[in-house]
């Protein structure tokens, strides 16, 4: 499948809104509720068994899929600002929180997703961070973008999951 044309158009989720889907242990989505496959514009039949990162705008940064990644292989929840692409090139912002799923013995079988609207304010300062994360990965690749990711969090005297959790109560 043919990858979009980022266009300049916002899709806003809803304030009720949340995107639910889930993906196999690599990525391939296995399931997306109704607002899912709204947003994105593709037909659940296009959804299911393609990978997720079909969604994946090319102005996020690696380096946070690459915590995403890390985290979750880890079993330990994160919480994510994503902008996502659509299938006729829009795009729309979430707050997106990703887990581990468990079997019965604690081996992960795949993962869940939960997605809300954004506080609009913290796509404000996201949208002025993630540029920098990008520049910075293409002069000197994902570390580059880490260690600047890390001073960036540094100097606001928080964790990364601080931040996160910050810029949704602006």
């Amino acid at each position: 499948m043919q990858r979009p044309t980022p266009k300049n158009n916002e899709k806003v989720m809803g304030e009720s809104d949340f995107i639910v889907s889930k993906t196999d242990t690599t990525g391939k989505i296995t399931y997306g509720n109704e607002i899912f496959i709204q947003m994105s514009g593709y037909s659940e039949d296009e959804l299911l068994d393609a990978p997720h990162n079909i969604l994946r705008h090319p102005d996020m940064p690696k380096v946070v899929f690459k915590l995403l990644w890390d985290r979750i292989q880890n079993k330990e929840e994160i919480f994510a600002y994503v902008k996502n692409l659509c299938k006729d090139g829009s795009y729309y912002w979430v707050n997106t929180n990703v887990t581990a799923s468990l079997d019965e013995q604690g081996k992960i079988i795949g993962y869940y997703s939960v997605r809300r609207k954004p506080n609009p304010k913290a796509i404000e300062v996201i949208s002025g961070l993630y540029p920098k994360l990008l520049q910075a990965e293409r002069s000197g690749g994902i570390s580059a973008s880490q260690e600047l990711l890390e001073q960036t969090l540094q100097q606001e005297g928080v964790d990364y999951d601080q931040f996160i959790a910050h810029l949704q109560q602006l």
